[in-house]
């Protein structure tokens, strides 16, 4: 069956997502014909209009994000013949619960989020779980609505917060945009003989070393962890880890990485270890066939105080 890109715009209620989405598609470099699959899951003010368009091959679509099926999303890109789908997502659903419903030959080829700079903190302040839903999956973010001058450093914050891998782009109202460009140095020195994590420092750094971890490769690392076993390993491996939470307490999840460690059977499950690896940039079946990073152990001290707080935040 043939792989069909899907062009996902998330962001909340007027951020912008409609006004671009009608530019992109007038816009011949992005629009030569392919027949599209407009899906519009967020109805607001503005209103497309295809008589703009290039070529006559959009097809408009409204569902409800909330209980539309795979069967339903199947029939449409069938009944079109498309070759693409365009989605525009609505801002106060979890964009997860819909990528889930995909059709197996959907592919999400990009994912946009649009924020309204005069909004968008209160947004956060007040649904931060949904705003960190829509930025830990996309490749980038426009911050839109900026005047010139503007600080931009909460919503640089904001956005690392989710990932340091996200683009991050400010619309102004000027007319003029602009890529961000603030360097974040890391609360640890890679560079250092020994790693030190501080314990309010382990959530940055695992979330740095499983997006880089060919950066690691060769270096080592102290750090303190809660011991977790795997299941059915007969490796002599367990993982160490934290639980860490992104943006709220429906969210905390462990957060181990898999580590060799020879007498890893003595160890008991939750208890606390101070850990000295070498790392690794290696594939595991807890990447599912991914490179990702393993520890070897060069030291695993038993019996270390509880971090604090025993929950890991950004």
């Amino acid at each position: 069956m043939q792989q069909i890109p899907v062009y996902a715009f998330t962001g909340f209620l007027d951020s912008g997502k409609t006004k671009f989405i009608q530019e992109t598609l007038e816009d011949p470099r992005f629009n030569a014909g392919e027949r599209t699959l407009l899906l519009v899951f967020e109805e607001g003010e503005e209103e497309y209009d295809s008589s703009t368009y290039p070529h006559q091959n959009v097809y408009l679509e409204v569902l409800d994000q909330q209980t539309v099926s795979p069967k339903e999303l199947q029939a449409l890109a069938k009944k079109y013949k498309a070759q693409r789908v365009v989605a525009e997502l609505n801002g106060m659903q979890q964009v997860g619960d819909l990528y889930m419903r995909f059709p197996e030959n959907w592919v999400l080829a990009q994912e946009v989020m649009f924020a309204d700079s005069t909004t968008i903190m209160a947004y956060n302040a007040n649904m931060r779980n949904l705003v960190m839903d829509k930025l830990v999956g996309v490749q980038m973010v426009v911050f839109n609505r900026l005047e010139p001058g503007a600080d931009v450093m909460p919503f640089h914050k904001l956005a690392r917060a989710a990932s340091r891998r996200i683009d991050i782009l400010y619309d102004y109202t000027d007319g003029h945009t602009q890529f961000d460009e603030i360097e974040d140095p890391l609360p640890f020195d890679i560079n250092a003989p020994v790693i030190e994590v501080r314990d309010e420092d382990y959530a940055l750094w695992y979330r740095d070393v499983s997006e880089e971890p060919e950066k690691y490769e060769g270096k080592t690392v102290r750090f303190k962890a809660q011991v977790a076993m795997l299941r059915r390993d007969k490796d002599g491996m367990f993982a160490p880890g934290r639980f860490v939470m992104t943006c709220c307490v429906e969210d905390i999840q462990f957060c181990g990485i898999p580590c060799r460690y020879a007498q890893s059977a003595a160890l008991t499950s939750r208890s606390w270890v101070m850990v000295t690896a070498k790392i690794s940039a290696e594939k595991h079946k807890l990447y599912k066939g991914e490179t990702g990073p393993i520890l070897t152990a060069l030291e695993v001290v038993t019996g270390a105080e509880p971090a604090e707080p025993d929950v890991a935040t950004f």
